[in-house]
């Protein structure tokens, strides 16, 4: 792994991870290398399930698509999509998932830094994207959430937690 994302890995573990309740439902969203389910399991979290496009995923499919994948709407206390959302717009999807006071936890480039994070990638420091970023958005600008604990990561990162 780039020295920067297992950075980054680390500091997402702290910030977002490790304060879960440890009875939460948790969904992961675009769950690709395994890394939260990995570290969730370990630490005694049983109510993790993960969606992506691709397998090895708990569930393999579109989350645009959870009604069809067998998702139930509000039964998620917390939903971790960690650089998936500026690869697809799911803020409806993740809103009608999560109970109410639920969280979305969210992280994802900087709209007008992406070019620098594209940088990294090529110089082997941060993990390669795997499709465009078609989707960037800034997180003051996120809909239907209305409570929004939102910080920038060097100037290049954006992490939310955004509640319902």
């Amino acid at each position: 792994m780039p020295l920067l994302s297992q950075y980054a890995q680390n500091k997402k573990i702290k910030y977002f991870l490790e304060p879960i309740l440890k009875q939460a439902r948790i969904l992961e969203i675009g769950s690709g290398s395994g890394w939260v389910s990995e570290y969730l399991k370990q630490n005694g979290y049983k109510h993790y399930v993960g969606i992506d496009i691709e397998p090895p995923a708990d569930i393999v499919g579109d989350i645009r698509e959870w009604k069809s994948l067998g998702l139930e709407e509000q039964s998620f206390d917390v939903i971790v999509a960690f650089e998936v959302v500026e690869h697809v717009d799911c803020f409806k999807e993740c809103f009608d998932l999560l109970k109410p006071g639920g969280q979305l936890m969210l992280t994802s480039p900087v709209p007008h830094m992406d070019w620098a994070m594209q940088l990294l990638e090529s110089a082997g420091l941060n993990q390669k994207r795997t499709s465009p970023h078609n989707y960037l958005v800034c997180f003051e600008d996120v809909p239907y959430f209305k409570n929004k604990d939102i910080k920038i990561v060097s100037s290049l990162s954006q992490w939310g937690i955004f509640t319902k």
